[in-house]
């Protein structure tokens, strides 16, 4: 049974997409090809040193693995997630992998490089089924044969579960004609699909939801456009995290940088992407759950102004502060996306804004010293370089420096909000399913059970004049910082600073419900980091539009290995 779409409900199928018809097995396995007679043999110490860095892998013999691995700053690894450089990044890497499947050595050959040096190339077979390919540069360094230089290519996965619950493609047909045709939507698994359960990121969430009834207006808007539904995406568990890991389903990958974290709790759309499985995400942000993973992965983010985009058929976690928004590629993209669901004759589920977003926003910007102090120096050593270089260009902005407000005060009373809101709407369920949630998303609903109506009230009451002189610095100008303290951390650092800062720099735009844009344009340490820039409710569209114009503009400056 289908619906109009094509797509099969949820209770008439399983949560993933079903996957291609397998292959008939032949009935008698296929000899590898014999070696070349004149093929020189693999030294006998050189053998077992890699029949020994196999059983190691299999094992998932941590302190082996880094031992067979040459120390330094220069031994590299690659596969098809991207390229690590370095002995530490390779060991930080393989203590958050896991263990490979069981597999045996089909095949493998030998090619001497030098005296010292040697080429091997291995085929895996699984036992689970699939080959892969393993090509490594061996050197014999203090008496031993260690790996300097590691290519895997593995067996070609299904589907990449940490960024994906479902997908297909499509998963869901739009329509076929429209100003979005031809692009394919990665929607967070906290959006009503009619057919399908919502997740929430939490597998017995999922297990116990029912099917929805209709399709949140939201994601309607993008088929109606003529975009298709890639899939349903991931997201940190009840979308209380700006990190991206989820301890159910694993860390979807960070598309821009190997190893680090995917910034959530839109971490699927994002990964997806920024890998170019999707061109557009469709995500929600609370405390910076768009503009974060944008900074961490290249992306360009909107979070709209709140309460523009209704969030009938979305999961709530703070209604106050809660909006809808989208991740692309580029700004061409986003814009598309912005003119059709945010303009009256686009969408059908948005009031006209176009009267606010018709005119251009005003040329002049605000960087607000509080926020830049919780940058991390080369951040700002590149933000700077980029306003200076601005400033010195055919059409330059003016720059101000304002104060933003004590930020401490902000956050303390934008997280009880919050946490109240997220616990009123979650908590019944949370003391029902004790254990059910990952330790770092409990600790945050255990402090937010704590949260009294008295305690609440008091921080409304503070918010109001942040909120209003927010809206006083957007009056006549754009405020302008980077999205984030700086590039993505390693999934293996500390994030709990990086939170605290980054939630200081993120809060503010969603105290004022005000429309935020992260555009890619700061590269620290060979990693994106985002610009952000806010302007008055309601003038999202113009802001897109300016985000462009600024984008362009720095893209013609002079680029250093910094920024």
């Amino acid at each position: 049974m289908t619906d109009a779409t094509g797509a099969t409900p949820e209770r008439a199928r399983p949560e993933a997409a079903m996957p291609e018809p397998a292959m008939p097995a032949p009935a008698v396995p296929t000899p590898a090809p014999a070696a070349p007679t004149d093929a020189p043999a693999i030294p006998a110490d050189l053998r077992a040193a890699f029949d020994a860095y196999e059983r190691a892998i299999v094992a998932n013999d941590l302190d082996a693995l880094d031992g067979f691995f040459a120390p330094g700053p220069d031994t590299l690894r690659g596969d098809p997630a991207g390229l690590l450089v370095g002995h530490d990044a390779i060991s930080g890497f393989r203590s958050l992998r896991g263990g490979v499947p069981p597999r045996d050595i089909a095949d493998i050959h030998y090619r001497p490089l030098g005296p010292d040096s040697a080429l091997l190339m291995s085929v895996s077979r699984f036992h689970g089924g699939g080959r892969g390919l393993q090509t490594q540069v061996w050197q014999r360094i203090d008496g031993r044969w260690l790996i300097t230089a590691a290519h895997v290519a593995p067996r070609t996965p299904p589907l990449d579960r940490t960024i994906w619950r479902s997908v297909g493609d499509p998963f869901l047909q739009g329509s076929w004609e429209g100003p979005l045709a031809g692009l394919t939507v990665a929607v967070k698994d906290l959006f009503a699909i009619a057919g399908f359960r919502i997740g929430a990121g939490n597998p017995t969430y999922l297990e116990e939801a029912r099917p929805e009834k209709a399709t949140a207006p939201a994601v309607a808007d993008l088929l109606r456009a003529g975009a298709s539904l890639r899939g349903i995406a991931r997201t940190d568990e009840f979308a209380y995290s700006i990190a991206g890991d989820n301890v159910h389903y694993g860390t979807p990958p960070n598309g821009a940088v190997v190893g680090a974290l995917p910034g959530g709790s839109s971490s699927g759309p994002a990964s997806a992407v920024a890998l170019g499985h999707a061109d557009i995400g469709l995500a929600t942000d609370t405390a910076g759950s768009i503009r974060v993973p944008a900074s961490y992965q290249g992306l360009w983010g909107l979070r709209t102004t709140h309460d523009l985009v209704p969030r009938q058929g979305m999961l709530p976690l703070a209604q106050s502060f809660d909006t809808i928004g989208w991740l692309t590629r580029d700004g061409e993209t986003l814009q598309r996306v912005a003119d059709w669901c945010l303009s009256y004759d686009g969408s059908t589920s948005t009031e006209n804004v176009l009267g606010a977003s018709a005119d251009d926003l005003p040329w002049r910007f605000v960087v607000p010293e509080e926020i830049l102090g919780c940058v991390e120096p080369a951040t700002r050593d590149a933000f700077s370089r980029l306003l200076a270089a601005l400033a010195a260009s055919d059409d330059p902005p003016p720059f101000r420096a304002v104060s933003s407000g004590d930020l401490d005060a902000a956050f303390t009373a934008f997280r009880t909000v919050q946490g109240a809101e997220a616990w009123r709407n979650d908590g019944e369920w949370l003391r029902a399913h004790p254990g059910a949630v990952g330790p770092a998303v409990a600790e945050r609903f255990e402090i937010a059970s704590r949260i009294t109506a008295t305690d609440e009230a008091a921080a409304r009451e503070h918010l109001e004049p942040i909120a209003a002189h927010l809206a006083e610095l957007v009056d006549g100008a754009v405020i302008i910082f980077p999205t984030v303290p700086g590039p993505a951390p390693q999934r293996t650092a500390d994030v709990d600073a990086v939170r605290a800062a980054t939630l200081r720099m993120t809060a503010p735009a969603a105290i004022g419900g005000l429309p935020a844009v992260s555009v890619p344009l700061l590269r620290v340490g060979g990693a994106p980091v985002g610009v952000c820039l806010v302007s008055r409710a309601g003038t999202d569209i113009a802001l897109v539009r300016l985000a462009r114009r600024f984008a362009a503009l720095a893209s013609t400056r002079p680029r250093t290995t910094e920024s």
